[in-house]
């Protein structure tokens, strides 16, 4: 059995995809639903992730994305989109989802409810703008490595002007902007310059230190 390690190794940032490849449906599907879990601050998932398959929006995309071949080649392409904004009425969803979900209510969550609003309303919108990007991209990390434990290949890409690409996606008018951008798809083995070289990383003693 292929451990998660050994998946992670596989996995490299594809530069080339086969477009005769389509990721099926259930892979796609397991890759959406372990973003949905992936962990966020305060449990508040300030993001939304558009998945585009149209190809002529693709196109559009690539035209705004430095003419990145992997935007129209992949299967699909996942746009992880942060709040705008992070106001009350998007805080109290999260808070009032939890109580249904879970059925409780008590003094302890009120009072964070409470807490994290003054936080938030103190902070100003572009630093809850960064705030919520840095969670779109923990969202990322998990896509990551469910793609690669689906034997699918992904390459994360910050290289497009994200302002262009709200407009092509209309994102502003949903309360949204574009924050990192997730080609995923299948690797063309014979046209992919990358496909079995070496992983590059620092050694372990070089990035982790351990205070014991």
């Amino acid at each position: 059995m292929t451990s998660l390690l050994d998946q992670l190794n596989w996995r490299y940032a594809t530069k080339k995809y086969d477009p005769s490849r389509k990721v099926p449906a259930d892979k796609l599907d397991r890759i959406l639903e372990a973003i949905r879990l992936a962990p966020t601050s305060s449990g508040l998932q300030p993001f939304e992730l558009i998945v585009v398959s149209n190809p002529e929006i693709r196109e559009k995309i690539k035209a705004i994305g430095y003419q990145q071949q992997q935007i129209v080649d992949c299967s699909h392409l996942l746009v992880f989109a942060a709040w705008d904004q992070t106001t009350p009425e998007r805080i109290n969803m999260m808070f009032d989802l939890a109580k249904d979900i879970r059925q409780t209510a008590h003094e302890g969550l009120e009072n964070y409810r409470q807490m994290l609003l003054d936080i938030v309303a103190a902070r100003g919108d572009e630093v809850n703008f960064q705030f919520a990007a840095r969670q779109a991209y923990i969202a990322l990390g998990v896509a990551l490595v469910a793609a690669a434990a689906e034997e699918v290949d992904a390459t994360p890409m910050e290289g497009f002007d994200p302002e262009a690409l709200d407009e092509i996606l209309q994102l502003r008018q949903r309360g949204l902007r574009s924050v990192v951008i997730l080609p995923v798809g299948y690797r063309d083995e014979a046209g992919d310059w990358l496909v079995g070289l070496k992983k590059v990383r620092r050694s372990r003693d070089a990035l982790i230190s351990e205070i014991a």
